[in-house]
């Protein structure tokens, strides 16, 4: 697949420059630019990434760095069983339990919400930094909707993280995850609140819980620029009425 010129490889992060030193250096460097398009297209062309995380992964499948992100582009097109193996790898090449949570969200992407559940049990939990930890009790909430399970799902997101006043890179999505709960239980008006405290910690825009929040409020948006669409078009069809009317209109000389 065609690499950018702009592209180098030297803006990967450093530890997965290290992992690529056992490579030799060209292929290092090919490797490099491919993951490089993975990490800058997995939001927008997932199925973009997806294609570089395959030519990375043709070219060194042995380093753990390569299928980690072979393993988030397959979960980006919403290939959990490949994902999963994929992180299944990786792990086993680094012992760290960082994937946990996104292995278990794999479980749940496969239809099973039991085995994500058992997985938020497991001793590797306690293993995990804060940030994983709270990402693993919004997968446990998530399996717990998946069965049904709407008060212990809210239940599940009660925590000090939820509590706290101070906002965290997982504060807005926490937020959100519980008002959506709530919403989901038909407790309308708690969610109305955590709705808007979601957005009051959601600086960069990662959920739409404005947008949740107007819907409650009863707030319409109307996109001005479709509004401008039809008032051109209803402008045209009353010309064209106009002068059909204009054209089927007798002439003096062909009156009676």
């Amino acid at each position: 697949m065609p690499i950018p010129e702009d592209v180098t490889g030297d803006e990967i992060d450093k530890d997965v420059r290290q992992e690529l030193q056992s490579l030799p250096k060209t292929l290092a460097e090919d490797v490099a630019k491919n993951l490089v398009m993975v990490a800058r297209l997995i939001d927008e062309d997932p199925e973009g990434a997806y294609g570089y995380s395959k030519v990375a992964l043709r070219l060194a499948s042995r380093v753990a760095a390569v299928r980690e992100a072979a393993g988030f582009a397959a979960y980006a097109n919403q290939k959990y069983g490949e994902a999963l193996a994929e992180f299944r790898a990786a792990r086993r090449m680094t012992g760290t339990v960082d994937l946990w949570p996104v292995m278990a969200d794999c479980e749940r992407g496969l239809g099973r919400p039991e085995k994500a559940l058992d997985m938020a049990g497991a001793p590797e939990v306690h293993k995990l930094d804060k940030a994983g930890q709270v990402e693993m009790r919004l997968v446990a909430a998530g399996a717990r909707r998946d069965m049904g399970q709407l008060d212990a799902a809210i239940v599940t997101l009660q925590s000090p993280e939820l509590a706290s006043n101070s906002v965290q890179p997982w504060t807005a999505r926490l937020r959100y995850a519980y008002a959506d709960a709530l919403l989901a239980a038909g407790r309308e008006r708690e969610a109305r609140e955590w709705f808007a405290k979601a957005v009051e910690a959601d600086r960069d825009g990662s959920t739409d819980a404005s947008d949740r929040l107007a819907e409650l409020d009863g707030v319409e948006f109307v996109d001005a620029l479709s509004e401008d669409v039809e008032d051109a078009e209803d402008t045209e069809d009353g010309a064209d009425a106009a002068g059909e009317s204009a054209d089927a209109a007798p002439e003096d000389g062909d009156k009676d």
